[in-house]
């Protein structure tokens, strides 16, 4: 088997691994895999509204709503009104959810940083290419699927 072969294979298994950790780390929360990727948005950002998790989510406003009560009930996020448009709401996680969170993968990025430190410099913009390249075709195949899915849906008349 060639390196570029290894390579892929080993691609996928990472991929694997870190699908089956996101897993168990849902089952452990109590949620599923969506409400998991909320609670990643809602770390990433400080605040966000709900129109903006369903985009990023690529979910429907009632979809949405039903995670935000989900995940509300279960402490992990807060709805308030937005101060500067009481019509909107801001969504942000609790301390609870960043707690678990960084209890989650904090250890993932403490022992990972090790890795990118073992390279030089030159390294790791390869990597980061690489990794940057493989997550845009993963992009653009997310989106031709999408396309896809929704040329299948029963048009409503």
């Amino acid at each position: 088997m060639d390196i570029r072969e290894q390579l892929g294979l080993e691609v996928q298994a990472s991929q694997s691994a870190v699908d089956a950790y996101d897993e168990a780390a849902a089952q452990y929360l109590g949620v599923n895999r969506t409400d998991l990727r909320c609670i990643e948005v809602l770390l990433e950002h400080q605040e966000i509204t709900p129109s903006q998790l369903g985009v990023a989510l690529g979910l429907t406003t009632g979809s949405v709503t039903a995670m935000l009560d989900r995940l509300e009930k279960l402490g992990y996020l807060t709805r308030s009104p937005d101060p500067g448009d009481r019509r909107k709401v801001i969504v942000r996680a609790t301390e609870e959810a960043r707690a678990k969170g960084w209890e989650l993968y904090g250890p993932i990025v403490e022992d990972g940083a090790s890795i990118p430190a073992s390279y030089t410099d030159e390294q790791v913009e390869l990597l980061l290419d690489f990794t940057r390249r493989s997550r845009e075709l993963y992009e653009r195949q997310i989106a031709k699927l999408r396309e896809r899915i929704g040329e299948k849906r029963p048009r409503k008349r």
